[in-house]
């Protein structure tokens, strides 16, 4: 068995740092769709609903582990060249937006429909009533699952080493091999998912109860 020293800690923090850079490009990416697909997902265009909640079945249906193939080698067989960063992102950045795009559609029709109607009848138009009325009290409501769900991307990164990508778990999975000791080295590996998924999770906790308070 080999010592676990310097270099193989600086690796491991390389995997971090692939993690969290993965895990923030999915969130923010999946965000930026996801606001589009609750928008969809309450129009009252009925065709665009059903694209849309067609898509997040789709997303919501099928394992992680299953888009990532998809992505990885579907887009292979389409003759485009893509590294295994590129097709993470993106499999993580669609796998977001579906997950994202429901607990804000939830969030959005959670908002009381006074709201909307007091909106209406001061005039305000779509984008001024969904940007000044519903969404900011949409964004309050959806906190607890949305940094739920946070968490478990963040966990899922560790699916990411099935096509090639280097990130904790893979680092991990490496060392572990070249030093004989998976106990520790994975020990390790778990011990830094608690340290940063810990505290989200105690936030999304603390919020979901100050909000369950507040509502009594």
């Amino acid at each position: 068995m080999g010592p676990i020293g310097e270099n193989e800690l600086f690796f491991l923090l390389q995997g971090l740092k692939w993690t969290v850079l993965l895990a923030i490009i999915g969130f923010v990416g999946g965000g930026v769709f996801g606001v589009l697909i609750a928008l969809v997902r309450t129009s009252k265009n009925r065709f665009a609903r059903f694209l849309s909640s067609g898509y997040i079945a789709l997303f919501q249906g099928t394992p992680l582990l299953m888009q990532l193939f998809v992505v990885y080698y579907g887009v292979a067989l389409l003759g485009v060249d893509v590294n295994a960063w590129i097709a993470v992102a993106i499999a993580f950045t669609l796998h977001a937006s579906a997950f994202l795009g429901e607990i804000w559609r939830g969030s959005i029709e959670a908002v009381p429909k006074g709201q909307t109607e007091a909106a209406n009848a001061l005039g305000l138009h779509y984008i001024s009533r969904m940007k000044d009325v519903v969404l900011p009290q949409a964004l309050k409501i959806s906190m607890p699952a949305t940094i739920g769900f946070l968490v478990q991307l963040i966990k899922g990164t560790s699916l990411a080493a099935i096509v090639g990508f280097i990130e904790l778990t893979r680092a991990g999975q490496i060392i572990s091999n070249q030093t004989y000791r998976p106990l520790l080295v994975f020990g390790i590996v778990g011990m830094v998912y608690f340290i940063i998924c810990w505290p989200l999770s105690h936030i999304g906790s603390g919020l979901e109860k100050r909000m369950a308070k507040a509502a009594r």
